[in-house]
């Protein structure tokens, strides 16, 4: 019997860890590692190396390693450090290694290699399954999440292509500690919101252009993972609320050639072709391309609005040498779309009418004026070098630009219904660019002193913006029908007031600092930053006046770790946020202050032995000064916000065939200043729990086939931080499934090619998402999409 099928590879420990340079290939690296316990140092080699390694703690309990050291290849020094142990290498698979107890016959460690042509994850790169076991996020280093003291989850592209997926609404429902669709199903932007407030976007390392309404909406199926860091991170992103953050990684270029377009089609008219293309230019493999899009023509969940897009994302990856890298990225998408999200009247959705009930479905402004057309496109890059075993220099550089042209007709702010079902109306116009560069540079040095290793990030980033933003208000629009509406009212009467034109730029530097140390078992995180902050705008509605705005901060976290042998790691950790708040005063004379914040949280993780999984758990406190929060057409800054809260999160392969993502999270928000003082914070529920599981056969009759079942639980909510009964909704409950067939597994013949039906909201219960006291949103419908797709 071999020994890696005894019972005891139930108790493995699987520590699936990446690559911290861009090669895969197995090459020597020096080592001075001192005589620790066994276990402590072969996770530690695993982990520096990127190799898979499953230890059974019976084996290695109470042994100790030799000291490591000299020039070796990760498979020397694991040979070193099992010296005099009695125990040897298996390997099991291409990137899998596991330990047993060396036969009397065999005394030698086996000759074994890492394939290097293979890919191992990375934190930049793609993933094997549901589960994730590195991430850049929270610290810009290629780490073991485990070994970060934060909170944090990563969606992975299986993730995304195992659940109904158009938007980043879709694909952070089943996350814990995150508000999805906050104004319902929106086409014109993803409603989300982190521990209570609205996370900063960063796509490749980078953050992305923030406005009024031309808000970035990236594209899931660009992207090969998504990370939900929770909590402050301004000590090494700078511009982050104390919420989270979300931080996005394009696909990127890959040796191996894949090929995948994917067609659908979907209630709503929806129709869609997805596509993605990657490969080597050359044969060396010195240039790979990637070329990856959507195109989109669709209506929407609302008469005669459409939701169609056009997208288009290529890259291309430069290898230079062994130590060298850059890879091109840029994006282009454009959008053509409406209010999906209604601004529907609170008679007739929130109070019982004579009228009726108001239709998910009425459009209540005028089709034949109203649209929102948005072009969204950057171009940048993401450089690596290695100058030597310690230091590696990174650089992220972007150039975006979002035009946006907006005009529609809504109910208005102050409505009433009469008995006929006639309510009044308003419109706006709204015109806004942004334009933004951005820029990260920072050196990575990895060293040790006497027992401590080291991985030091010092860094320097930049980014100025110019934001041109005019809102026209519009009164005098004729009233509509909620139930009959006749559109091509005459709007010539209409008298526009012109509520906000400014010019508004942006200029902001951080330093930042960090080291992530270990001792043995312990892991220590420190980090500091100071940011520098100008902002000059121009108010044109103000007959030209003027502001000028400078402010200094300093943002630091400390955070500390215990990796236990058995998988389970307890942390505590604090950390601070300084953010530039983008915008003006409804009084359009003044910018809006920066906002401060800081949190404490105490959590754990666990990877059990065996079993490619993440368990997590967190509890935290944080506060936040200087929010802007809008309600209705007037945006203000309360004082001081406190949130505090529970989150739970799963997520596993349980098995070849069943895999299961979970979550549930408290979260328990107060006004602790202001006009509002003591009320709940707007659009936090303090109840959400979700459970999605996919289930697929690998033989006999069902081989092939699959199905998967979500439900998501939403507590209720306010929609404003009056906490009114005119802002308040319910709670509610909606499942989601799919059921998907790999055709391939039917017929040889057909190998790469699949089928499946994704349903969102599968009984389309009819909720509110949110009330705000004027109008109210209702939530997402059934959505059914069928598509097939095909990989060669």
């Amino acid at each position: 019997m071999r020994p890696d099928s005894t019972p005891f590879r139930h108790a493995f420990l699987a520590l699936a860890i990446a690559l911290v340079g861009l090669s895969t290939q197995a090459r020597a690296e020096r080592y001075e590692l001192p005589s620790a316990p066994l276990a402590s140092t072969l996770n530690r080699i695993a982990a520096d190396a990127g190799i898979a390694l499953s230890i059974d703690p019976a084996l290695t309990s109470g042994r100790t390693a030799p000291a490591v050291k000299g020039e070796l290849t990760p498979l020397q020094a694991l040979s070193q450090a099992l010296s005099g142990s009695n125990l040897r290498l298996v390997q099991n698979g291409t990137d899998s290694y596991s330990l047993a107890p060396v036969a009397d016959d065999v005394m030698n460690l086996p000759d074994v290699t890492i394939d290097g042509d293979r890919s191992y994850e990375t934190a930049w790169g793609p993933t094997t399954g549901m589960v994730a076991t590195r991430t850049a996020a929270g610290t810009k280093t290629d780490t073991a999440i485990n070994e970060i003291p934060r909170s944090i989850s990563v969606i992975t592209r299986e993730q995304l292509d195992s659940r109904p997926t158009l938007n980043l609404n879709d694909s952070l429902r089943y996350t814990a500690g995150v508000m999805s669709s906050g104004y319902g199903s929106d086409s014109r932007a993803d409603w989300l919101k982190v521990r209570g407030f609205v996370p900063t976007q960063f796509l490749d390392g980078l953050p992305l252009p923030v406005g009024s309404f031309a808000n970035p909406k990236i594209e899931p199926w660009n992207l090969e993972r998504i990370a939900v860091l929770r909590g402050p991170a301004s000590s090494v992103y700078g511009q982050t609320p104390p919420g989270g953050l979300l931080d996005m990684v394009s696909r990127r270029p890959q040796a191996e050639q894949t090929n995948e377009v994917e067609l659908q089609v979907g209630n709503n008219e929806h129709k869609q072709i997805n596509f993605d293309s990657t490969g080597r230019i050359d044969e060396e493999g010195q240039f790979l391309y990637r070329v990856s899009g959507t195109v989109r023509d669709s209506n929407s969940p609302v008469d005669h609005i459409p939701d169609k897009r056009y997208n288009l994302a290529p890259s291309l990856t430069w290898n230079m040498g062994d130590d060298t890298r850059l890879t091109f990225l840029s994006q282009y998408t454009r959008d053509d779309t409406g209010i999906t999200g209604q601004f529907l009247p609170l008679q007739g959705t929130k109070i019982d009418s004579p009228f009726g009930e108001i239709s998910h479905h009425k459009n209540l402004g005028e089709p034949g004026w109203d649209f929102y057309d948005r072009t969204y496109y950057a171009l940048g890059y993401a450089f690596e070098h290695r100058f030597n075993d310690v230091w590696q220099f990174r650089q992220n550089l972007r150039y975006t630009k979002s035009d946006l042209e907006f005009q529609a007709v809504n109910v208005s702010t102050v409505n009433t219904v009469d008995a006929d079902g006639m309510v009044s109306r308003e419109s706006g116009i709204v015109d806004e660019d942004i334009s933004q560069f951005a820029v990260d540079n920072n050196f990575q040095a990895n060293f040790s002193t006497g027992a401590l290793d080291h991985t030091l990030l010092l860094g320097l980033d930049h980014q100025r913006s110019n934001t041109n933003y005019r809102w026209r208000y519009g009164v005098g629009v004729p009233p509509i029908n909620v139930n009959n509406p006749i559109y091509g009212a005459d709007l010539s009467g209409v008298t526009y007031f012109t509520l906000q034109d400014y010019n508004q730029k942006t200029r902001q530097t951080g330093l930042y600092i960090q080291d992530q140390i270990a001792l043995d078992n312990w892991r220590l995180t420190l980090g500091g930053r100071e940011d520098w902050l100008h902002t000059d705008a121009t108010f044109f509605n103000q007959n030209g006046a003027t502001t000028t705005q400078r402010d200094m901060a300093f943002s630091g976290n400390v955070g500390l770790s215990y990796l236990f042998d058995n998988g389970v790691t307890p942390y505590i950790s604090y950390a601070e946020s300084f953010q530039p708040a983008m915008g003006a005063t409804v009084s359009s004379i003044q910018s809006f202050q920066p906002t401060e914040g800081n949190q404490y949280e105490v959590g754990i993780k666990y990877q059990p032995p065996g079993a490619d999984a993440m368990l997590t758990a967190a509890v935290y406190d944080l506060t936040q000064t200087n929010v802007s929060v809008a309600e209705g057409n007037v945006t203000r800054q309360v004082g001081e916000l406190e949130v505090r809260g529970l989150e739970l999160e799963a997520t596993a392969d349980l098995t070849e065939s069943l895999k299961l993502v979970a979550s549930y999270s408290y979260t328990d928000s107060e006004i602790q200043k202001g006009p509002d003082k003591g009320n709940r914070m707007a659009q936090v529920p303090r109840n959400q729990a979700t459970a999605w599981a996919d289930y697929t056969w690998h033989s006999g009759v069902l081989d092939g086939f699959g199905i998967a079942g979500g439900v998501r639980y939403v507590g209720d909510s306010y929609g404003n931080t009056a906490n009114t009964w005119l802002g308040h909704t319910g709670s509610y409950t909606v499942y989601d499934a799919s059921v998907h067939y790999d055709l391939g597994r039917m017929d040889g013949s057909l190998r790469g090619l699949s089928v499946a039906v994704d349903a969102k909201n599968v009984f389309n219960k009819e909720y509110l998402s949110t009330c705000d006291g004027y109008w109210c949103y209702y939530g997402d419908e059934r959505t059914v999409v069928g598509s097939v797709n095909y990989r060669f």
